[in-house]
């Protein structure tokens, strides 16, 4: 087990690390304390032959260009105050009316212009006997992109000997405020080409009716007889006759307790490669890609639509403006903690 810190580059004059967590079966994660990005997850597949299966950049330098920020697919990124979107950018506490940055379309998604995955955060190595990882950690001031109150944020990132990908929040407040944190990597277990043939199963029977900007109308539909129904593997396109888009859905997982579960599994039959996704969330969207850009990289073309498969585990949509779903609203002398597992083997 090893970690290992080197340079990235800078923004704005500051210093941002890279991070390389490594485990004796030789699976590495690297990532960065630039808006927690992981940039690259190599694990073996069935040959034991090691592939990139997240999509990203070897530079720092790819994640700030225009290009990418003009359409800005949050390629591995810690996102927050709140993931997701946030209808017209408002909502009401406490008798008071809140106006946030309005970034996609006429709403809020996944913090502002600049949320937590623009922002450079603090970085602490750890190593212990079964893992180790970076603590990374931000002070998000009262205001910033529209929120109340002062949150102090930590996130821990680790690798375990045992193949666990292991990502841990903490939050406290001073003032009551929305929290939805999550993490915006984009898989694909082939190492290349689509997710098309990638199969997929959740542990969930129901998912949020949207509108036509993905904003909740606060009704939960069945999945049973429609073609959301990922409660046995399936390849993912093979209801893509239905669907205009593709998905991009979030589906409950009845888990308001926040017990630690299983949220489903990835696979992809021809590496072998298997991803379990275990959280104590109580959803998870699911996004197979269709508006990933195709972005010009050292010269040659890459990613596109549905070359990765990004699964968010998370709070419902819009929850501030929906009293009937799960509570994203975190009050002083709360903690706020939650934990996801991506856990990779081969089938």
């Amino acid at each position: 087990m090893q970690v290992l810190s080197t340079n990235f580059g800078n923004v704005n004059d500051i210093d941002v690390q890279l991070f390389t967590l490594k485990n004796e079966a030789g699976l590495e994660i690297k990532l960065t304390n630039y808006g927690g990005i992981v940039t690259s997850i190599k694990t073996p597949d069935k040959k034991g032959v090691f592939q990139n299966i997240v999509l990203g950049f070897n530079k720092l330098e790819n994640y700030l260009s225009k290009d990418y920020l003009e359409s800005y697919p949050c390629f591995g990124a810690l996102i927050g105050r709140f993931g997701n979107r946030i209808s017209k950018g408002r909502y009401s506490l406490d008798g008071k009316d809140y106006e946030l940055d309005i970034n996609h379309q006429t709403n809020h998604l996944h913090g502002g212009f600049k949320g937590f995955d623009k922002n450079i955060w603090k970085a602490k190595i750890f190593e212990n006997k079964n893992d180790v990882g970076v603590e990374l950690s931000y002070l998000s001031k009262d205001g910033e992109g529209g929120y109340p109150g002062n949150l102090i944020v930590k996130v821990n990132y680790s690798l375990t000997k045992n193949n666990d990908f292991v990502i841990e929040y903490f939050a406290d407040t001073d003032k009551a405020t929305p929290i939805n944190l999550t993490h915006h990597s984009y898989f694909n277990l082939s190492g290349a080409g689509t997710v098309l043939n990638h199969e997929l199963r959740l542990n969930s029977g129901e998912f949020n009716e949207v509108d036509s900007e993905l904003i909740p109308t606060g009704k939960m539909l069945s999945v049973e007889n429609t073609p959301f129904d990922f409660r046995k593997m399936k390849v993912i396109k093979r209801d893509f006759d239905r669907l205009e888009n593709g998905y991009d859905n979030n589906y409950s997982l009845n888990n308001e307790e926040g017990k630690f579960i299983k949220a489903g599994e990835l696979y992809d039959k021809n590496t072998g490669r298997l991803m379990e996704i275990f959280t104590t969330e109580v959803g998870i969207q699911i996004y197979t890609g269709k508006f990933i850009p195709i972005l010009t990289v050292e010269g040659q073309e890459k990613f596109g639509s549905f070359s990765g498969l990004a699964l968010e585990t998370q709070h419902y949509p819009d929850s501030p403006n929906h009293p009937n779903f799960p509570n994203t609203i975190l009050r002083p002398g709360e903690k706020y903690h939650q934990r996801t597992v991506y856990k990779f083997s081969v089938r």
